[in-house]
């Protein structure tokens, strides 16, 4: 994390199930919607000598999802049934293949950019729609706790939510967390997004947007796309600088979180605030 003047922990060892649980539970309730697509599949979504579907597969995948709640399926299976919604007449197997491998595995293409997915040969609008707004319902439901609940008695929930947003990005991102005095979050704001390993993040701006939502207290998060969440001397340099112009204005910084791939590092827990 790019600065300016101006206790590591791992993630809960259902974090990474519980995603992939909530992503097969939507999917479970979007079937139930999918037969109103069958006519409308999209053109540019259909790839030039990509074969027709196989009624019995997509039935047998069907089943699966009705009968177990998709527990045995595999990350490419999650992926073709819900491109099949959005391309219905079409076999999605080989693509939902190759965008796995195309984008570094399930979780690296849940979080990818639009753009880039929609520029990948058989994709579309519709498509990119369809995984993106699996991840963001996935994301509401695991996001739920933090939402309805004070944040620091939803503590592990928290991670996970965290895990799950921004673990996997290829870019790094910083946001702050605004509590009120009783710990409830009032807002979920992203700061800055920068390239693959710095992001910007002002002092003077945290603190004034601080002020302007009466935030009692603050959380500041943002990740490593590296993997490692070990912070810098920038990362403990800002962290400080924040803690110090909050203290001068009644504005607590109750943690500063840095997100990894493999695990998370606390700045309370490590004794850095």
């Amino acid at each position: 994390m790019q600065c300016t003047s101006d206790g590591g922990t791992e993630f809960s060892a259902k974090a990474v199930g519980w995603t992939k649980s909530a992503f097969r539970q939507i999917i479970h309730s979007f079937y139930i919607c999918s037969h109103y697509r069958q006519g409308m599949s999209e053109r540019s979504d259909i790839p030039a000598g990509l074969p027709t579907s196989s009624s019995g597969h997509r039935a047998r995948l069907r089943q699966r999802i009705l009968t177990d709640r998709g527990d045995g399926l595999h990350d490419h299976e999650l992926v073709e049934y819900l491109l099949a919604l959005a391309i219905p007449r079409r076999d999605t197997k080989a693509l939902a293949n190759q965008l796995i491998e195309e984008f570094g595995g399930f979780s690296r293409l849940m979080v990818s950019d639009p753009d880039a997915l929609k520029n990948f040969p058989g994709m579309g609008e519709t498509s990119v729609a369809a995984l993106k707004i699996v991840r963001l319902a996935a994301l509401r439901l695991i996001s739920e706790p933090i939402r309805s609940q004070p944040i620091l008695s939803s503590w592990q929930a928290l991670l996970d939510y965290l895990r799950a947003d921004m673990a996997h990005l290829g870019h790094e991102r910083v946001r702050v967390l605004h509590l009120d005095s009783k710990n409830r979050l009032i807002r979920d704001e992203l700061v800055s997004e920068g390239s693959i390993d710095q992001a910007a993040i002002y002092t003077r701006e945290v603190i004034r947007r601080a002020l302007v939502l009466g935030s009692a207290a603050i959380i500041l998060v943002h990740n490593h796309p590296s993997g490692d969440s070990t912070p810098s001397r920038q990362d403990i340099a800002i962290t400080k600088d924040i803690c110090a112009a909050g203290r001068t204005l009644g504005i607590a910084v109750h943690d500063h979180i840095i997100v990894g791939r493999d695990g998370h590092t606390s700045f309370r827990a490590k004794g850095l605030i």
